[in-house]
């Protein structure tokens, strides 16, 4: 796990569950509901797999906001970010997050 941020596995579970783990990687399957809404947290280096068409907002540490969108399919690389997510869909959201140790 990152030295930045709270784990998300253990400040949400409601919403991040681990679904493998190893000494190189960490596998997060994370689901939301429509509209809802994470609280900080961080992760490492990580691989985006989107597995529903999603709309979200993260708000940084320093109060800055990030609108990202993915359709399902498409797949993003993010660097060690801390942020608190929120889903601004009407839908559901789910993706797999593969966590770089």
């Amino acid at each position: 796990m990152s030295a930045i941020g709270q784990d998300p596995v253990n400040v949400d579970p409601d919403h991040y569950k681990v679904e493998f783990e190893n000494d190189r990687v960490r596998v997060l399957r994370i689901s939301y509901g429509p509209r809802e809404i994470s609280v900080m947290h961080g992760h490492p280096a990580s691989l985006a797999v989107f597995l529903t068409d999603q709309q979200v907002k993260f708000t940084y540490p320093d109060g800055k906001t990030e609108e990202v969108r993915a359709e399902a399919g498409q797949t993003l690389a993010f660097s060690e970010m801390e942020h608190l997510p929120e889903n601004l869909s009407d839908k559901p959201l789910e993706l797999i997050l593969v966590e770089l140790k």
